[in-house]
């Protein structure tokens, strides 16, 4: 996938028309056009615009990434002194096996949480 075709795909997912993202991003509606179509690329703080528009990174709108979340999503808290950035880093230090044994584990919490919600 494309920049241009990212691009598309994020403005159909907040349900917006490339007018409302032109007003949003100070440019024309040919302009959005033109993006999306590949024939022009934004420059730098256009693209900056862009990744803080749909909250998403900008290399995500790259194609270097299939993760979208923004570094705002990664320092959410989950706990006092726990981000999501430090879950993920917390992650990556776990040995393969572990790695199973938490996932295993998500997998039971999210039954429990099915359960609870379908006996509500």
């Amino acid at each position: 996938m494309d920049f241009g075709e990212t691009l598309a795909k994020l403005r159909a997912e907040k349900g917006i028309y490339q007018k409302e993202l032109a007003a949003a991003l100070n440019v024309s509606v040919g302009t959005v056009s033109n993006y999306e179509k590949g024939v022009h690329f934004p420059d730098l703080v256009t693209l900056c615009k862009i990744a803080d528009y749909f909250e998403v990174t900008t290399d995500y709108l790259l194609n270097r990434t299939r993760y979208r979340y923004n570094f705002e999503t990664l320092n959410h808290r989950l706990l006092r002194d726990y981000t999501v950035a430090d879950m993920v880093n917390t992650t990556l230090e776990l040995s393969p096996r572990d790695v199973h044994s938490m996932l295993d584990f998500l997998d039971l919490l999210k039954l429990r949480s099915a359960r609870d919600s379908s006996s509500r």
